[in-house]
């Protein structure tokens, strides 16, 4: 399989894992809770298979920012939480050092 689109397929899991913790109100919500820890551990067990495939560095670096940014849209677009110019900028960044680190080039 192509380590890029199971690397795409761990940040949407991991994304969903995060609107399930949201949603389980504090751990209170059982169902919530059990999608948290199966979308959790799905992400990170196709983040070891991508590691085998894509630099460390890039892997992560990956899955921890193109995660946060579409963390902050699922936020914005069904909590509507908060969006401001620092919080576009930021995620505008985010977008930039993931290309760079891409540039920089990723498999071995």
């Amino acid at each position: 399989m192509n380590p890029w689109l199971l690397l795409a397929g761990t940040i949407v899991t991991e994304v969903i894992g995060t609107l399930c913790l949201r949603l389980s109100e504090g751990f209170s919500k059982p169902a919530w809770i059990i999608g948290t820890a199966v979308c959790y551990g799905l992400a990170f067990w196709g983040l070891a298979i991508v590691m085998k495939r894509i630099d460390m560095s890039i892997t992560y670096a990956v899955w921890s920012g193109v995660g946060t940014v579409l963390t902050a849209i699922v936020g914005i677009l069904l909590f509507k939480e908060g969006v401001s110019m620092a919080k576009l900028s930021g995620i505008g960044m985010v977008v930039g050092g993931v290309v760079l680190l891409n540039m920089s080039g990723a498999s071995h």
